[in-house]
This record gives C-alpha cells, sequence and structure tokens, in this order.
C-alpha cells in the first residue's frame, strides 16, 4: 500500500515540474514561485478547515526553527522554476535526485537533524559515483545538455528538498502530517512574497499582473506540491529509507522520462540506460543499511 503512495507522490511531483514550466514561462520565476506556494497553502488551509485542524493551534510551544522549513522549500521551488524549460523534466529530477542521495549521505554521516551518526565507508562513496554516472549518460541525451545554471540549481534544489524533509518531518512529529506541511508552504509563501517584492522594480508587477491572465489549469502545480509533500511525509515513518528512495526515484526519473517523450517527442535509449545505471547506484548504497536491518 504504502509503496503505492509513495509512488503516486513521485508522479505527482513530475507532473508538477511539467505544469511549473508552464507557469514560468508564461509569468517569470520569481512569479511563479510565488503563484506555486499560494496555490500549495490555499489548499493545505483547506484541507485544515475540513479537518478542522487549526495549525497555529498545533504547533504551539514547537521550537521557532522547526516551523522554517518553508523557507528552505522556497529555494527548492525557486530553484526548479530556473531549471524547467532549460533541460528535460527527466534530467530535473535526475539532478535533483543525485543531490539528495549525496546530500543524505553527509546527513548519516555527520548526524545531522537527529539522525543516527553512520560511518561514510566505500559503498557509499561507489554508489554516489554509479549514480552520477548514470546521471550523467542520461544528460547526455537531454535538451539543454549540460548548461552549467540549470544543472547545478537542480542538484541544489535536491539538496534544499532533503533538508526541508527532514524539518518538515520533526515539525509533523511534534503536530500532525497536516500542520507539518500546512508550515512549509505557509513560510515559503512568506519569502515567495519579499522576494517578489524586492524584484518589483526590475519589472515584478508586469509579470504577476500577467500571471491574471494564465489558464487556470497552470496554476496546479503548487496543488500537486502540496499532495506530494503530504503523502511523502505519510510514507516516511511507514517505509524503510531503502524502500522510500527506490520508489521516488522510479517514479520520478521514469515518470519525467514518460512526460518528456510524449509532450516534448524527447526519448532515447541513453535515458532508459542512465536511469537504470543510476538505479543501479541507489541500490549499491542500500546495501549497507540492508545488513545493519535499516
Amino acid at each position: 500500500m504504502h509503496y503505492a503512495v509513495a509512488g503516486s507522490a513521485a508522479l505527482i511531483i513530475a507532473v508538477m515540474l511539467a505544469i511549473n514550466g508552464e507557469l514560468t514561462a508564461e509569468c517569470g520565476e520569481q512569479a511563479a514561485t510565488l503563484i506555486i506556494h499560494l496555490a500549495g497553502l490555499a489548499a493545505v488551509t483547506l484541507a485544515a478547515l475540513c479537518k478542522r485542524e487549526n495549525p497555529f493551534k498545533a504547533a504551539r510551544g514547537v521550537p521557532f526553527g522547526l516551523l522554517l522549513g518553508g523557507v528552505i522549500n522556497y529555494f527548492t521551488t525557486y530553484f526548479n522554476t530556473l531549471a524547467v524549460g532549460r533541460i528535460s523534466v527527466t534530467a530535473i529530477l535526475a539532478l535533483s535526485l543525485l543531490g539528495q542521495a549525496a546530500t543524505s549521505l553527509v546527513i548519516d554521516c555527520l548526524g545531522l537533524f537527529g539522525m543516527e551518526k553512520r560511518r561514510l565507508g566505500a559503498p557509499e562513496l561507489a554508489s554516489l559515483a554509479l549514480t552520477a554516472l548514470g546521471i550523467a549518460l542520461l544528460l547526455s541525451g537531454s535538451r539543454g545538455g549540460a548548461a552549467f545554471i540549470p544543472v547545478a540549481v537542480s542538484v541544489l534544489s535536491g539538496v534544499t528538498c532533503v533538508c526541508t524533509r527532514q524539518v518538515t518531518a520533526r515539525l509533523s512529529e511534534r503536530t500532525s502530517l497536516l500542520t507539518g506541511t500546512w508550515y512549509s508552504y505557509f513560510t515559503g509563501s512568506a519569502v515567495a512574497v519579499a522576494a517578489l517584492g524586492l524584484s518589483l522594480p526590475a519589472g515584478g508587477a508586469a509579470l504577476l499582473g500577467g500571471a491574471l491572465a494564465v489558464p487556470a489549469w497552470k496554476y496546479l502545480g503548487g496543488v500537486l506540491g502540496a499532495a506530494a509533500v503530504y503523502l511523502q511525509s505519510v510514507c516516511v515513518k511507514r517505509m524503510s529509507s531503502f524502500a522510500m528512495t527506490l520508489c521516488m526515484f522510479t517514479g520520478q526519473v521514469f515518470g519525467g522520462a514518460a512526460i518528456d517523450a510524449v509532450f516534448y517527442g524527447e526519448f532515447s535509449a541513453r535515458t532508459l540506460a542512465g536511469g537504470a545505471l543510476a538505479l543501479g547506484g541507489l541500490l549499491l548504497g542500500s546495501l549497507p543499511a540492508r545488513r545493519r536491518g535499516g
């Protein structure tokens, strides 16, 4: 059951990126990032009202730092808007997952976010190298090639994604899954408003005005993002890290490949080969944890 939920979350993220790319093309990165956050916040607020849950009341007594996961999440969304349209959806998702894998290894090695400290060994390093090789092969056949900025921000989006997930998970443990998701979009929206305000002299007002003429379906990326955050939070406590990583990787990368093939006419054997090689790297990295029973 939870494998299906995690796989669904991964596919939702792939579709979300494609929709957000359409929105970004219409109104620019800053305005799109704000709209994505506001749409997600509206969806989670509606869910909280239906469940009669008050996020402010639920978070009383919680350390202030745990409420700021959305600040990090803002950068995840913004980095994605910088990359989408410049390289393929498959490449963005794969590079993000490379960033997630590397960040997870660092967190385990240093024992960050209250995680158990684990020694970084040869299998983990070999896993990261094999995953990177697979993604390099995948990039070689993708739209946009290996343009530095979209590649770099895609990797960074994986770094911020893991940090957001850790903070949101800890907040959800102290409150609820819905409250954790709500704060992820509430504080992210606040940062997005401030960022757009700073860009107003550079034409941000015109971009935001143009966003009002965008077809309604292009606003759905934020709603899908909120759904994906919630579904991932459901699975984090009920699946091993190994299973979660594999489900997310398989759903996102191969779902992204399907989107690229259907909507952009981009598909090649390199995509499958690169995805399979990167998946093999993740499997290799999971072996030490499986031997420990993790």
